[in-house]
């Protein structure tokens, strides 16, 4: 299994190194990587893995500390923890998203995720997959509708993972990001997530068989109830 974790906390390029940490940190944050209450990694680990100097790092912490999504702590069991309560997403506006964006994302997500379960139910599983891939499912599927949409992006973060491709995992991250911008500007329905928890299931359920073709299938028709929710409030 490819962990999500690594797959984010990746080099950032030198140009816009304090931007792009900032942006790494928030993916992490937001995809339900570290979740809220957890740790971030150490000031010296996620300074090498992102490649920035200890200045850098501290300078995007504080970034995210003065907005709300993140608090330092002193003492033996110190450091960067991730705030119980997160900022509220920018205020929706309906309408005016680029048509031609939104289909884009829709089109990138569709292409990336139902590879990404099929790939996934290809693959002879190990116990630590099949517990990663129930573990979040679970956590998804009892999620609060302020916690929801990290609980979800992390199960489709699981199927990423359990792939074994970095690469994937890496864009998967990166594209459910895209998607999630769309989507905090959409009203969360609750019947909309009684019916995506029953269409998680079915995915893993068909992951967990080893069936590639259902899995696919079954995240092809949860992607497009999806589009379809984002084509009506955004277009």
């Amino acid at each position: 299994m490819v962990s999500a974790n690594a797959a984010l906390f990746r080099p950032v390029r030198a140009g816009n190194a304090f931007e792009e940490t900032v942006e790494r940190l928030l993916q992490a944050i937001r995809l339900g990587v570290v979740g809220a209450g957890d740790r971030l990694p150490s000031e010296r680990e996620l300074a090498e893995r992102l490649g920035v100097s200890r200045v850098t790092l501290r300078e995007a912490i504080r970034a995210l500390a003065d907005a709300g999504y993140v608090e330092s702590r002193r003492g033996r069991y110190g450091g960067t923890f991730v705030n119980e309560k997160l900022p509220e997403p920018a205020e929706r506006a309906i309408g005016q998203v680029d048509p031609a964006g939104l289909e884009d994302a829709l089109c990138l997500r569709h292409v990336l995720e139902t590879g990404a379960a099929e790939a996934a139910a290809a693959r002879t599983l190990s116990p630590a997959d099949r517990q990663h891939l129930t573990g979040t499912l679970a956590e998804a599927s009892a999620a609060s509708l302020a916690d929801y949409r990290r609980k979800d992006s992390r199960l489709h973060l699981a199927i990423a993972e359990v792939t074994a491709s970095a690469s994937l995992t890496s864009t998967v991250a990166d594209a459910r990001t895209r998607v999630n911008q769309l989507l905090d500007r959409i009203p969360l329905l609750e019947p909309n997530l009684e019916h995506s928890n029953a269409q998680h299931e079915a995915i893993v359920d068909a992951i967990l068989a080893g069936d590639p073709v259902a899995a696919r299938q079954a995240m092809a028709e949860h992607i497009e109830g999806t589009a379809s929710l984002l084509r009506a409030f955004l277009s």
